[in-house]
């Protein structure tokens, strides 16, 4: 009886105790949940980070801007009588009467100079030395491509041309190079003259004539080297006396990059047409190749032409050929600050002293040509138009033009007045122009 409770009582005593279920579905949800905030978390982080990271970085590091780069105006040419000293008159004694030579004379002096093999070495041994002064503002631009070969194999393709410091906007130096060369480059490599690499970045470009601007940060450059680097000098492209003019080809005149060229400017005549710009064309007696490129100096150390292989005459199509720098130097100065190309869409050219006086032409730019769909198109300006104002400025021949546009941006609408051809006289007509820049 006692073992019969005993038993009944531990049965009492004894529990099972069962685990409590898991809920899949709800366990699920919540690790869903955590990840899914650990996500949202994670990218507001690297918002905020993204958004901040320049504001501390400017705070506590702060960047110079960029300089605005601007090139010095043509200082005008002087005629030999505006050099003169104003002074008071010679009195009679001190007046000397001009010494007039007769041909005798003037052969017996030219007979009595001897020039032999040692002026000849002195001669190239100073334009020698004078080229490798220049060499200091000239580098080699290297456009680097990726390619894949015919066995899949992946390789480098290169190409180089020349380059040359224009200016430096106390970040970077611009360069000023051959654009068709290296527009397809995935890099661009500059080499200065002491063989110093440094990595570049394209600035801006301009597909109408070919050139670039691109940009090497100083920092990427030695001290010893950017000591000895020297920017090169616009001059002027203008000068009634430039035929004759002594010249130094440098950068791929010869096809090669490095090549270098003597000679002097033999004619200025001839027209480059562009869209939206002419150019005039400095032809030497530069012997190079057919694919010249690169920059000619003059003998005080100026750029005065850009060299390009497009030529006028094809009796001269090995003669080293340069667009002339005065009509270059407002692009070049806008390609240097980043500035977009403005595009309207015209060529065109000035109109003469005959076609105004016996056609009653106004002056201003002719219109030749008009661009299909461009901006000039879409607005309603036609061939045979002569635009006469651009905005606040009188238009008195193709360049006022040209530098009217160069002095506009991008996207800007200005208000366009042209004189048309109606009924055998000309009307005035006024239009709105948004411009662009070219594809």
């Amino acid at each position: 009886m006692q073992d019969s409770r005993q038993n009944q009582q531990s049965d009492f005593m004894i529990e099972k105790i069962k685990e409590r279920p898991i809920n899949k579905k709800k366990l699920l949800r919540r690790t869903v949940t955590t990840a899914s905030m650990a996500v949202i978390f994670g990218l507001i982080a690297c918002l905020t980070f993204l958004i901040l990271e320049p504001v501390f970085s400017n705070w506590l590091y702060p960047e110079e801007k960029p300089q605005t780069v601007v090139f010095p105006e043509e200082s005008e040419e002087m005629d030999p009588e505006d050099m003169l000293v104003e002074e008071e008159p010679p009195s009679p004694q001190e007046a000397l009467e001009p010494v007039i030579l007769d041909e005798e004379q003037i052969q017996k002096i030219l007979d009595s100079i001897r020039l032999d093999e040692k002026h000849y070495i002195q001669l190239y041994s100073a334009m020698s030395a004078y080229t490798a002064e220049l060499s200091h503002s000239m580098v080699t631009v290297t456009g680097v491509t990726s390619d894949v070969d015919w066995l899949n194999d992946t390789y480098e393709s290169k190409v180089q041309t020349y380059g040359v410091v224009v200016e430096s906007n106390g970040r970077e130096y611009l360069i000023l190079t051959d654009r068709n060369t290296i527009k397809q480059a995935e890099s661009i490599i500059v080499t200065f003259f002491d063989g110093t690499r440094a990595e570049a970045v394209m600035k801006q470009e301009d597909k109408q004539t070919g050139l670039a601007i691109i940009s090497v940060e100083l920092s990427d450059i030695p001290e010893e080297t950017k000591e000895l680097v020297q920017k090169a000098t616009l001059g002027s492209s203008n000068l009634r006396n430039l035929i004759g003019t002594p010249v130094v080809a440098l950068g791929a005149p010869m096809g090669m990059v490095g090549s270098a060229g003597y000679g002097v400017i033999v004619a200025s005549g001839s027209i480059m047409s562009r869209v939206d710009a002419n150019y005039k064309l400095l032809t030497t007696d530069i012997y190079g190749s057919p694919d010249s490129e690169g920059v000619l100096f003059n003998m005080q150390g100026q750029i005065v032409g850009i060299i390009t292989s497009d030529r006028v005459d094809s009796n001269m199509k090995n003669a080293v050929t340069a667009i002339g720098i005065s009509e270059l130097r407002k692009l070049i100065e806008n390609m240097s600050n980043g500035k977009e190309p403005v595009y309207m869409g015209i060529s065109g050219m000035d109109v003469t002293s005959e076609a105004n006086q016996e056609m009653g032409v106004p002056y201003g730019a002719y219109v030749r040509e008009v661009e299909m769909n461009s901006p000039a198109m879409l607005a309603g300006i036609q061939r045979g138009d002569v635009i006469v104002e651009i905005g606040d400025s009188s238009i008195e021949n193709f360049n006022n033009y040209t530098a009217t546009l160069l002095r506009l941006e991008a996207g800007q609408t200005v208000k366009v007045t042209v004189q048309r051809l109606s009924q055998n006289s000309y009307r005035e007509m006024e239009m709105e122009i948004t411009l662009g820049t070219e594809d």
